[in-house]
């Protein structure tokens, strides 16, 4: 077996290699430490890399900043100004029809939605007492005659009585006071006579009147129309005192209607007769019938403090869709501005926060001077740079708006309008985001 600390040279001598172990050891060692700097060295380049490979990309994916505002370009197009309202559709001309005498209703010539024209019998009312009551004029009238024969015939004799007494004082026979009582009979039975006529006169109203009574238990239609209303049936009865009742509501042409529709006193200055309107029901979802307004009242309405004027709108109904009483929306054109510079109206509304103290507090501002009649505040965007924007107040000229967008009369060239701000590009002491 061989010695592990005897190695044989190239001239096969064995040596002891115990003496050359301490260099051979320090060579190792210094190989080895050079190892590990180098490992380190690497580790270390790595790292570097990754970590400045890492900000590149942090870099290069960073989101811009917030924006402060949040802007819009103007936009060409079309603005109308309208008026909303609603009301109820009523024919044109509608007649109440009722009765004038009482009485009970014998028998009914129409119903519902019966087409009729002038002058046709609508229903009749039992004449049985208005007969008597005829009956029993005209036998006082007789009775009247027959007063004004007797007291013509007393105004006769009176009158001979008279005649005689004259020539019996001419003749110096009679006396004054026989005189004076014949003259005293016949002035008597001449007013007599007068009281009896106009009692005969008075008579024959009350049985004039009596007639017309009678022919009023036949009600005629007064007009050509349509029925939309009949309340009344055979074998009712009907009291025609201070009020007269209404038996039947007469449409006279439905392809003829209008709508009352209650303007808001806010918009009534706006409305002019001849406007154009479009007027919707629910029973026809999507259609618009076309209207023309031929009348705003001067009368006000006022229902528990709001104050509104009736405008007729003539609507044409020629498919007869539309029926009395519906409810409709009435959409009226008051002015209208085509291929024209517009702007949203958030940008005339918008109005920049107020700046913050160190405290965080806002600074008070003073308000700005109100400003005339088509006159109007935007805010324009003089540098678009995300995070720094910045803003400039100018002052415009404005026009009809519809609700959405407004008329923009004056040039403003490509800026745009600010129409909000934000939460994020406005903190310092811009304010959150604020939906004017």
């Amino acid at each position: 077996m061989a010695n592990p600390g005897v190695h044989l040279d190239a001239g096969g001598q064995a040596r002891n290699n115990v003496a050359e172990r301490p260099d051979l050891n320090k060579a190792l060692s210094r190989v080895e430490g050079r190892g590990k700097w180098l490992r380190w060295f690497i580790i270390l380049i790595v790292l570097a890399g990754v970590a400045a490979g890492g900000m590149l990309y942090l870099q290069k994916t960073k989101p811009p900043p917030p924006a402060r505002y949040v802007s819009t370009a103007l936009t060409q197009g079309d603005v109308f100004e309208t008026i909303q309202s609603t009301g109820q559709i009523k024919p044109v001309t509608e007649v109440q029809i009722g009765a004038q005498v009482s009485g009970r209703i014998t028998k009914v010539h129409v119903d519902f939605n019966t087409h009729v024209k002038a002058g046709d019998l609508l229903a009749e009312i039992d004449t049985q007492l208005l007969g008597a009551e005829i009956d029993a004029n005209a036998a006082q009238v007789a009775a009247g005659n027959a007063s004004v024969k007797r007291a013509e015939a007393n105004l006769e004799t009176a009158k001979v009585r008279l005649e005689r007494a004259r020539k019996v004082f001419k003749e110096g026979v009679g006396s004054q006071a026989d005189l004076d009582a014949a003259q005293g009979s016949y002035d008597i039975a001449l007013a007599d006579v007068t009281a009896s006529k106009a009692q005969v006169a008075q008579l024959n109203a009350t049985l004039r009147r009596s007639n017309t009574n009678l022919a009023f238990t036949k009600i005629f239609s007064p007009i050509e129309g349509v029925v939309i209303n009949r309340a009344v049936d055979p074998g009712q009865t009907i009291a025609a005192g201070f009020q007269t009742p209404t038996l039947f509501v007469i449409a006279q042409d439905l392809r003829k209607m209008r709508v009352l529709a209650d303007i808001d006193e806010a918009d009534v200055g706006r409305l002019k007769e001849g406007m154009t309107a479009d007027i919707r029901v629910d029973a026809f979802p999507g259609e618009s019938f076309k209207g023309l307004v031929s009348q705003v009242r001067y009368s006000p309405v006022n229902q528990a403090g709001v104050v509104t004027y009736a405008a007729v709108i003539e609507v044409e109904n020629p498919d007869i869709k539309l029926r009395p009483g519906m409810t409709a929306t009435a959409t009226i054109h008051s002015a209208e501005a085509k291929g024209i510079k517009r702007l949203p109206n958030a940008a005339l509304r918008f109005k920049p926060s107020p700046p913050m103290t160190k405290e965080g507090k806002p600074i008070p501002q003073d308000p700005l001077p109100p400003l005339p009649a088509g006159k109007g505040r935007i805010y324009v965007l003089t540098n678009e740079t995300q995070g720094a924007e910045q803003i400039e107040m100018r002052e415009v000229d404005i026009g009809i708006t519809d609700g959405v967008h407004t008329v923009l009369r004056t040039d403003i060239g490509t800026l745009k309008v600010v129409t909000e701000e934000t939460d994020e590009g406005a903190k310092g002491g811009r304010g959150g985001r604020r939906p004017f």
